[in-house]
């Protein structure tokens, strides 16, 4: 089971309510078994959630863990991307505070969803997250996801330099990657679920009618006008389970190829290339720089 905080609880999973009994969550997990069975006609993945959902609540002692929040609420909270003092490799360099805007929205709106008076000192706290609205969870999940992106780009070196949380017209920019691979502006997303594509654009229950390519190229197109430079490609990045292939490439738009990757592969993908971007070096690269640390604004 996923850690992302739009992630069905274990609860959710075996049917019941947080409050049940041993005895009504031991009948709630030998029902969803039935009827997930693959030998029953089931569905394989839906079985394999439901055993995980049981072994993270199916005993005294893991189910108190649970309900703590070990092993989620950790995650939810906000992370150094910083390396290790240990570490003395060359870093990536990087401006800016990857979903910080997010994170400080989400705190705001999850004190007023608790309503005045209510004294809420941990905000991440495990129960608090899980029964949140939809839309307070959506925005701790992208923040969750700016920094994975921010920690992947950190490790590529110091050929790479990403500005995060660009103010860019009336849209956000998520980040903009420079490196001699080419110039690119990347969207990190997480929807709590799988995402299909059509016409260029990501679809899906999950997506819930949002359009994110075509709010990444709004971005990039504004990013572009105020820097006067040209991008080579534009990058959504979700989570590995999000995709049914590590990259989807959508076409190009206005010369711009657009793909959609794993988390997992975007480092590769970053160092390699967007297929059809046009690779930036020597003094173009300096001066491309120079433009964007000149006139980037942050959110």
């Amino acid at each position: 089971m996923s850690a992302s905080p739009l992630s069905a609880s274990a609860y959710e999973i075996l049917g019941v309510a947080p409050s049940a009994s041993d005895d009504e969550l031991r009948r709630a997990y030998r029902a969803r078994l039935r009827e997930t069975h693959p030998d029953t006609g089931g569905d394989d993945a839906a079985f394999i959630r439901v055993r995980r959902a049981w072994e993270l609540i199916g005993t005294i002692e893991a189910r108190a863990a649970y309900d703590r929040g070990a092993g989620q609420e950790s995650a939810w909270r906000v992370t150094p991307t910083e390396a290790p003092k240990t570490d003395t490799r060359p870093r990536a360099r990087s401006h800016g505070h990857p979903g910080g805007w997010r994170r400080e929205r989400y705190v705001e709106l999850v004190r007023e969803w608790a309503g005045a008076g209510v004294e809420l000192p941990d905000p991440y706290a495990a129960d608090v997250v899980r029964s949140a609205p939809d839309d307070l969870r959506h925005l701790l999940a992208g923040a969750l996801a700016e920094e994975a992106t921010a920690r992947t780009i950190a490790h590529l070196g110091i050929g790479f330099t990403v500005w995060h949380g660009v103010a860019a017209g009336d849209r956000i920019l998520d980040h903009i990657v420079l490196s001699p691979s080419g110039l690119y502006g990347i969207a990190s997303a997480d929807f709590g679920g799988e995402v299909r594509f059509r016409r260029g654009e990501l679809i899906g229950e999950a997506v819930r009618g949002e359009t994110p390519v075509a709010v990444l190229l709004a971005g990039m197109r504004a990013a572009a006008k105020a820097a006067r430079v040209r991008f080579g490609g534009a990058i959504v990045v979700l989570p590995d389970d999000a995709l049914a292939q590590p990259v989807t490439p959508l076409g190009a738009v206005r010369g711009v190829p657009v793909v959609v990757v794993r988390r997992s592969v975007l480092g590769h993908l970053l160092r390699q290339g967007v297929p059809g971007a046009r690779p930036i070096g020597g003094n173009e690269l300096f001066d491309v720089r120079t433009r964007l640390q000149a006139t980037v604004r942050f959110v």
